[in-house]
């Protein structure tokens, strides 16, 4: 387990490269699968893989629901016939047309947006009647957040504005507690119930007047929180590859590192420096150089500068590192940093066999 991640023909594999182990991939699906009581109540979010062959092991894997956040992913998951996605977003503009135009040329699944706004619920509703379908949304709360949807006072309201206009159909609640993250897990967990609160009571007072709201909620910090509850959705993301910031902070979920970004050595251009590959365009970036990647197989060397296409590093006096050496780099922000590679290096048995093409990358595919 100490060197899972050697790769015995790396002098064949070009850097930077993002690499990818398919066995710790399904071990993480599998363990995600015995964390709640239902493969039912999982909707995984795709923002994290954004490819199709990660898509297909989900299903493979008994999950049929999927949550995402642009149509270029809705439309992969469309592409891998997902039978119901959730696109975790409301739709503006053209983006209107646009996710209608997915609805229709993808039947064999069915697709659900996000809506926190009466205006926008009403320009949904008007293109959906030319079109002459139905569009299916969740009313977006916002839980503590701040980025998006209703405060929990006004959810109400929309979601009765909404069920009386022509052209939608309101399946139920959405809220998403990304801002939950804390290292202490009864902290997270005392924030999360605060969080969801307001989310329940709404979903209560809906349930008293007969209506039986699909309520999804959280993302991996607060899977296992969310998991415990019998009437709701999780929709974790992260979980499916692993990265540094979330092994750190959320050190009681055993999933595995799947995903590492590979570098070499460029340069030695002085006694206690050494030059990588691996720079902005290759590894996310937006948090400090501190917290950007981790070499596994060289834990001593320390963060220094990095630009576009370099990363510089600390190395021990007299050390032994040479220009050509093989750095495996555990990203600390796996979702963006997959997003800057066109595709993905598979790794089986220590040996390169294939490539994973992140195709949702991209803002858009067909539609």
């Amino acid at each position: 387990m100490q060197n899972w991640f050697n790769i015995s023909d790396a002098e064949n594999l070009a850097t930077p490269s993002l690499v990818l182990y398919p066995d710790r991939v399904k071990h993480n699906l599998e363990l995600v699968k015995s964390m709640i009581d239902g493969v039912a109540r999982l909707r995984p979010h795709v923002k994290t893989h954004k490819c199709r062959e990660a898509t297909l092991l989900c299903i493979a894997a008994g999950i049929n629901k999927f949550k995402c956040a642009t149509i270029a992913e809705a439309e992969m998951l469309g592409m891998c016939n997902a039978l119901d996605v959730l696109l975790a977003y409301q739709p503006v503009g053209p983006n209107i047309h646009r996710f209608i135009d997915l609805i229709i040329n993808y039947p064999l699944t069915q697709f659900s947006c996000l809506v926190d706004n009466p205006s926008i619920a009403a320009q949904i509703s008007g293109a959906a009647l030319k079109r002459k379908i139905i569009i299916n949304v969740l009313i977006d709360i916002n839980c503590g957040m701040n980025r998006t949807g209703i405060l929990p006072d006004g959810a109400l309201q929309l979601y009765h504005y909404c069920r009386h206009l022509d052209g939608i159909q309101v399946l139920g609640l959405h809220a998403y507690d990304g801002h939950i993250h804390d290292t202490d897990f009864a902290e997270r967990e005392l924030k999360c119930n605060a969080a969801y609160k307001p989310v329940e009571e709404v979903a209560e007072k809906l349930k008293q007047e007969g209506i039986e709201p699909l309520v999804v909620v959280g993302g991996t910090p607060t899977f296992p929180i969310h998991a415990k509850r019998k009437d709701v959705e999780c929709s974790p993301g992260t979980f499916i590859y692993w990265d540094d910031g979330y092994g750190q902070a959320c050190a009681g979920q055993q999933f595995l590192p799947a995903a590492l970004v590979i570098s070499r050595i460029v340069s030695l251009p002085a006694e206690n420096r050494i030059c990588t590959d691996l720079g902005h365009k290759a590894v996310a970036a937006e948090n400090i150089l501190q917290k950007r990647v981790r070499f596994l197989n060289a834990p001593d060397l320390i963060p220094v500068s990095q630009s576009e296409e370099h990363l510089v590093l600390e190395a021990p006096k007299g050390h032994q590192y040479k220009i050509g050496d093989v750095l495996y780099g555990l990203p600390y922000h796996i979702c963006p940093t997959v997003a800057l590679h066109q595709s993905a290096v598979t790794i089986e048995d220590n040996n390169i066999s294939g490539q994973w093409e992140t195709i949702a990358r991209n803002r858009k595919i067909n539609f």
